[in-house]
């Protein structure tokens, strides 16, 4: 697992979790110091079939079409292996815990860590994600269409320039697309590790996945679910139909916000994420300090 570490060791842990065919990278480097300037010790790492974290070499092409009808022969893993990576990760790292954010994909992971492994974690952010049933979350057919329609990208050009066509498609209505920072991501990803079948293999592990909804009516720990209002990526249903789902989940609903983390929101969204954390965490010490043996002094 490729990763990096940002922010002071002993303030809260905080781990990313990018979304589909993403890396670390992808969650943007003024985004991670608005974090770590509030005291988080922020962590973000590569999936699986992402960047510089090992990639699947031996298995099946990813069949969506099939996988759609039904037919999941083709899946190499589910969200569920994803999870256990980043439980791997905490494991490295010398972590009990942490408070885990995940965005998209990586939001269904996060939500996955919730279900399977909640002693790990101290808090769940689910962003721009959905619960995996098909009645909620979905993108809009012509966003599918400009997402996974076309011929695949395999110059860095091609891949620059379809970036871009996504970004158009799904960003912020809002909030302008700053499409110098979409481009060099997009360039420096292509650098770093181009495998074009990664995003089917990951988009083919959420759909095996299935409905997540009843098992997390399960899950008790603190959440807070963020969505765009203007999202067409991940409908806003997926995002209230999580926090529906979750008891006592807080759901922060953006005006203006699509699928992306723009400049102007950025601010905003690493603050609601630092007070979140923050109020987590006093939370566990004002319990642990009810809960401590009462010592009476008696002089003898």
């Amino acid at each position: 697992m490729a990763y990096q570490l940002l922010g002071d060791p002993g303030g809260p842990p905080l781990l990313l979790i990018m979304g589909l065919g993403a890396q670390y990278i992808n969650w943007p480097d003024d985004f991670c110091a608005a974090l770590t300037a509030r005291g988080l010790h922020v962590m973000r790492f590569d999936n699986r079939d992402a960047g510089h974290s090992t990639r699947v070499t031996d298995a099946p092409a990813p069949d969506l079409r099939a996988a759609m009808a039904g037919d999941l022969s083709s899946a190499s893993y589910t969200l569920s292996d994803m999870a256990e990576d980043a439980v791997g990760l905490l494991d490295a790292l010398g972590l009990e815990s942490a408070h885990i954010c995940g965005a998209s994909m990586g939001g269904q992971i996060a939500q996955t860590m919730a279900i399977e492994h909640p002693e790990r974690m101290r808090s769940l952010i689910s962003i721009m994600s959905t619960t995996g049933n098909p009645a909620v979350g979905q993108p809009a057919p012509e966003v599918l269409r400009e997402v996974f329609g076309g011929a695949p990208a395999t110059t860095r050009e091609e891949v620059i320039a379809q970036r871009l066509r996504v970004m158009r498609a799904v960003g912020s209505p809002g909030y302008p697309v700053d499409e110098a920072e979409v481009a060099a991501i997009a360039g420096a990803a292509y650098d770093r590790c181009y495998d074009p079948l990664a995003m089917g293999r990951q988009g083919l592990a959420t759909i095996a996945s299935g409905d997540r909804t009843e098992r997390l009516r399960k899950v008790r720990m603190p959440a807070l679910v963020i969505h765009g209002a203007a999202d067409r990526m991940a409908d806003p249903s997926g995002g209230r139909a999580t926090a529906e789902a979750i008891p006592g989940a807080e759901l922060l609903l953006i005006e203006g916000m699509g699928h992306n983390l723009p400049h102007g929101l950025r601010p905003r969204i690493a603050g609601q994420i630092a007070d979140f954390v923050w109020r987590v965490e006093r939370a566990a010490v004002s319990k642990v300090s009810r809960q401590a043996p009462q010592v009476r002094q008696v002089d003898l």
